[in-house]
């Protein structure tokens, strides 16, 4: 699509839209695939005054039903398996189908008209105006730490959230994007980017290979390219599999940007050689905010030389410095492990293990119908701003810099003190035969052991390509816990383990479950049955 054929279809199809019944504040869910038709019907809700709610498939049947009772949508428009799902589940709505259907279709899915109908029906209803403080979407997170929470955005935070991505990553009239991550691919043309959606299935990210990414490259003439971790080690594992055309298309891109979890050093350097002429960004962010740091590839190759060269207790994810517009304050964790009512910022917050909080334009407006978590959320107040709990945890090094160490939920109590898991498995993930590595508390809280479970890489070390699950081979505990111990003045790893697969969220395919490994891994050392995680 043209940008004056989006124009016109986004006019035409909110003029039908109000036609029909749509108000402003009317909340419509949305139940199509990434690509033009999901990118068009939703800016024609939003022109039309309606709040788009958008639901991640990834949730699954019962994840889904949940968000969307609980946004209570006026409106449903899909596709047919979406359709099909609202009418099965009995989902709240007026239906609308994207495409048109016979009298039978109709009746069978309760749809009243098509958005193809609506764009053809030239109507010249008047358009409302919407206040840059009414809401504008509601964003389901991915539910890996708990059941998916709706996010409300304004119209003015969607707008500031536009503008820093084209100031940050300087968005050129005429730059291409390629969004292998949903949300991206919906923003798009609010920040002028000619935006590709990938051959891929939205909720496996691993399934995008280096072919599919190349060719959209190609389609689109595409300099940027966005995609998950897990997406982009799929993308590197085949790309062997280019052909010359493909591979002078990534030649050609200038930017690559991973985000949505961790992305390792390693990572970074594999883009590298598939993407030779382009800066490798890792930016911070969540469904609540979605910038808040940036880091390229040079500047986390810098930050882990320099933790190895001073000897410090720099060990994590390291994500950079807040960018502009974004205050980034600490709340230092006690014995027990949870975050003080207390924010600490500035040198105060240097090497301090403790929950991020984060004030920004560009943050949600807040959670949606969670009263109680929006206000825990929003507790904290600080030279009058509002601020947002992450429940990310790290440190700032000495330098300004974020370093990620998992999440409030995944802290180890240990009879020492907290313990960040991300920092720990920083330092495990870095030996050869380790795929990736989760560090999980077994016992009470207080006096929790330490216990590694790890994903072994075969093709990196073929005398592990047979383990079994369970207890990890001798050889290879000694080896993590000599990491351990040299890393971090020796701490002590009560047991290593070895899972057959690791429990991540759909969403990215990257956010371990821990929770779930560690009673795991309670069961296998008790002597249980060691099966899945």
């Amino acid at each position: 699509m043209t940008w004056t054929q989006l124009s016109a279809v986004v006019e035409a199809m909110a003029r039908g839209l109000v036609d029909l019944g749509m108000r402003p504040g009317d909340r419509v869910s949305m139940l199509v695939t990434p690509g033009n038709d999901l990118t068009a019907a939703l800016y024609a809700v939003l022109r039309a005054g309606g709040i788009a709610v958008v639901a991640d498939a990834g949730l699954g049947p019962a994840g889904m039903t949940r968000a969307i009772r609980s946004a209570d949508p006026q409106w449903i428009i899909g596709l047919m398996p979406g359709l099909a799902l609202a009418r099965g589940a009995g989902w709240p709505g007026r239906r609308i189908s994207v495409t048109p259907f016979d009298r039978l279709e109709k009746r069978a899915f309760g749809v009243e008209t098509s958005l193809t109908e609506l764009a053809r029906s030239e109507s010249t209803a008047a358009l409302p105006r919407v206040n840059g403080s009414d809401d504008a979407a509601i964003l389901f997170t991915s539910g890996s730490t708990g059941p998916a929470k709706g996010v409300r955005y304004t119209h003015e935070r969607l707008a500031a959230l536009a503008a820093l991505l084209r100031d940050r990553f300087d968005i050129r009239p005429g730059a291409g994007l390629v969004a292998g991550f949903p949300p991206f691919a919906l923003l798009g043309p609010a920040i002028g980017a000619t935006s590709v959606t990938p051959d891929m299935s939205v909720t496996k990210p691993r399934t995008l290979t280096a072919a599919a990414l190349a060719d959209a490259v190609l389609e689109g003439d595409c300099t940027m390219v966005f995609a998950s971790p897990a997406a982009f080690r799929n993308v590197v594992a085949t790309a062997g599999d280019l052909d010359a055309e493909q591979r002078a298309a990534c030649d050609r891109v200038e930017l690559v940007l991973s985000a949505g979890a961790p992305v390792p050093l390693d990572l970074m350097d594999d883009l590298a050689g598939v993407f030779p002429h382009a800066e490798i960004h890792s930016p911070y962010g969540m469904t609540e905010s979605l910038l808040l740091t940036d880091i390229d590839r040079e500047g986390v190759a810098a930050a882990e030389a320099a933790s190895r060269a001073s000897g410090s207790r720099d060990h994590g994810v390291c994500v950079g410095r807040p960018i502009p517009g974004v205050r980034l304050a600490l709340a230092p964790l006690d014995d027990s492990g949870v975050p003080a009512d207390t924010l600490l910022e500035g040198e105060e917050a240097r090497g301090v293990l403790g929950e991020f909080v984060v004030s920004a334009p560009h943050t949600k407006a807040g959670y949606d119908r969670l009263w109680l978590t929006d206000t825990v959320s929003k507790q904290d107040t600080l030279d009058g701003l509002q601020w947002h709990r992450t429940n990310d945890i790290g440190h700032i090094d000495a330098e300004g810099r974020v370093w990620l160490e998992g999440r409030v939920q995944h802290v180890l109590t240990l009879p020492t003190g907290p313990l960040g898991p991300g920092a720990v498995e920083a330092v495990v993930d870095r030996l050869d035969p380790v795929w990736r590595s989760a560090l999980v508390g077994v016992g009470p809280v207080g006096t929790q052991a330490a216990v590694v479970v790890l994903e072994l890489d075969g093709a990196a070390d073929p005398q592990y390509a047979r383990t079994k699950p369970g207890l990890a081979p001798l050889a290879l505990t000694d080896e993590v816990r000599a990491a351990v111990a040299e890393a971090f003045d020796g701490l002590d790893i009560a047991a290593v383990l070895v899972a057959p697969s690791f429990p991540t969220d759909i969403r990215h395919n990257s956010k371990i479950d821990r929770p779930r490994l560690a009673r795991w891994a309670d069961r296998v050392l008790r002597g249980g049955a060691v099966g899945k995680p």
